[in-house]
């Protein structure tokens, strides 16, 4: 737990009601204004750092420069109000800039208009998801998205920016479609290298990743910024053909709603999800972090509501769908940040240089641009993860390839949807084949544990003792009867009691009933009883529905696989 957070809002205790829905309530009484200047610093510190990132953004978002400034300017404004978390900062996300950049040049049709137009309307449409999933809870849907998929996800996105940000560092016009075309046209492209646009942006490159390591949460893009541009207005450089940013519109953004509407775009619905699926994915994982830091807890259901609001603004205030990302959050948080007031003093900092600073931008080099985008995404490629994956299970780590394969194959918007169908396919691969566990004594008790996890067991003679680490459901039933029934025959020795320990299965549904009444028909058969013990109070009703109760015996709270075979033992031995 950090400094100071013992006390303070971070204790405050969750509200409920409309304080719920409007979490200032909950910290807003015991603000002290001594937090009034670490708020003040950490939105300034926001600022300075976002300005540079988010025009870095909005270029791969494939939007003019200031877009990405108003993702900053109006997302934390609007997410201050209505998110849980006091720390983090919401604004443009290289994976949602790259997604939104590469499936709207699609839908755009070459028009610039109509581009800013759909990314406008995307972040309507996610905060009307965002909305739609409050209110029906939805907010723990996102926990069926494995991390080891979001894992390989991430890598490949990561590369997939990459490659398009390279081109700039060589100070060449790139192309392709794809990250395997894109790579080919650039090694095309490698004769023609501007020497001096590469060797300016990897010096920048060199002086942000010493500053991430020397200075972390400190501003250090900000004055890379402030540098090139000097040189570049001041030395001879700006004549060796350096691309700049150009001019900013100068003051703030209008209000105004996109011309467009969902029905005239095909297509726009697909990327508000996978948009959402991010912006949530990433916002919840980077709050929950800070606040675990901070010694509170974050509402996962009310970031719905705080997301939707951002992005609600962003659609309303000609910016691009926002979420809120750990790089940007921490920043905030080392700042000194202790309440959401740091986002509306960030808000206040960037709108005061939207309105009279801007022309201070015009001879920023892009090739800055990119060195900033190549920095920011080098932490969505987690190495360290990737090999603990490796090491723990090699089929998590083939999950997690295959992930990062469909990113770089089919590009960010399908892998998300690649991602997300792989996430959904393994959980029911699991839930259809749960592990059937056969139980012995552990020696020296009345504990029966799994066998095939601790040789030592001692096995009952003419007995096999089971339980299924899962519950009983009409799609694993036939894999459970099937496990059961291969041990059976696999058994040398002849078995004349069955018993299926229920303790483990909290849910029995109507087909996972009719399956034990079946094996109990069909064990009968082969001369073995079968006996059914420890099932939960839901299981039972439905079991005794069934009949159960009377063909396998009292299988109550009260009954326990040791009974039973103190039972049969007892009886073996008359």
């Amino acid at each position: 737990m950090s400094p100071g957070a013992a006390s303070g809002p971070a204790r405050d205790a969750p509200g409920a009601g409309w304080r719920a829905l409007f979490p200032p309530a909950q910290w807003l009484a015991s603000y002290q204004k001594k937090w009034l200047a670490n708020d003040a610093i950490a939105g300034v510190t926001l600022a300075a750092y976002g300005i540079p990132v988010s025009l870095a953004y909005a270029s791969l978002a494939g939007l003019p420069p200031q877009y990405g400034i108003y993702c900053y300017l109006v997302g934390g404004l609007f997410y201050a109000p209505f998110g849980s978390s006091r720390q983090l900062a919401i604004g443009p996300t290289s994976a949602i800039s790259m997604l939104v950049g590469v499936t709207v040049a699609g839908l755009a049709q070459g028009d610039p208009g109509r581009w800013a137009s759909i990314a406008a309307l995307t972040a309507l449409v996610i905060a009307a998801m965002c909305v739609l999933a409050w209110l029906f809870r939805l907010s723990s849907l996102v926990n069926f998205i494995s991390e080891t998929i979001l894992l390989g996800f991430k890598a490949g996105a990561a590369l997939t920016i990459a490659m398009t940000q390279l081109p700039k560092l060589f100070g060449v016009p790139g192309g392709g479609h794809g990250f395997f075309e894109s790579v080919v046209t650039l090694a095309g492209q490698l004769p023609d290298t501007n020497l001096a646009v590469l060797a300016f942006g990897l010096a920048a490159l060199a002086v942000l990743l010493l500053g991430e390591k020397l200075l972390p949460g400190r501003p250090v893009a900000l004055v890379v910024v402030i540098v090139s541009i000097i040189l570049l207005s001041l030395t001879p450089l700006g004549e060796l053909g350096f691309k700049i940013v150009g001019a900013l519109p100068q003051g703030l953004p209008d209000f105004q709603l996109p011309d467009l509407r969902v029905r005239d775009v095909d297509g726009v619905i697909p990327l508000a999800f996978a948009c959402l699926l991010l912006a949530y994915v990433e916002s919840v994982s980077a709050a929950r972090a800070l606040a675990q830091a901070r010694g509170y807890e974050i509402d996962a259901r009310q970031e719905l509501l705080g997301l939707g609001a951002a992005n609600l603004a962003a659609g309303l205030f000609q910016a691009y769908p926002v979420a809120g990302g750990l790089s940007q959050s921490s920043v905030n948080d080392k700042a000194g940040a202790r309440t959401p007031l740091a986002l509306v003093f960030a808000s206040a900092t960037i709108g005061l240089c939207l309105l009279y600073l801007t022309e201070m931008l015009h001879n920023l080099p892009n090739v800055v641009l990119a060195a900033i985008v190549l920095v920011a995404v080098r932490g969505l490629v987690n190495i360290a993860e990737l090999r603990h994956v490796w090491r723990v299970s090699r089929f998590e780590f083939g999950v997690s390839m295959v992930a990062f394969a469909a990113v770089l194959v089919l590009g960010i918007l399908k892998g998300v949807i690649v991602a997300v169908l792989v996430s959904l396919l393994l959980l029911i691969r699991r839930a259809a084949h749960p592990h059937v566990a056969f139980l012995g004594r552990i020696p020296g008790t009345r504990i029966y544990s799994d066998g095939e996890r601790n040789p030592d067991n001692l096995f009952v003679p003419g007995a096999l003792i089971f339980r299924v680490e899962a519950a009983l459901l009409y799609f694993n039933v036939e894999h459970v009867r099937d496990a059961i029934w291969q041990r059976i025959r696999s058994t040398p020795e002849p078995l004349t009691l069955a018993v299926f320990d229920l303790s483990t299965s909290p849910t029995v549904d109507l087909a996972g009933a009719r399956m034990l009444a079946t094996l109990h028909a069909e064990l009968r058969a082969a001369g073995i009883r079968l006996r059914l013990v420890a099932a939960h109070a839901a299981a039972r009703d439905i079991l005794r529905a069934e009949g159960l109760d009377e063909r396998a015996g009292d299988f109550g709270r009260g009954s326990s696989v040791a009974e039973v075979v103190d039972e049969f033992t007892a009886r073996r031995s008359t």
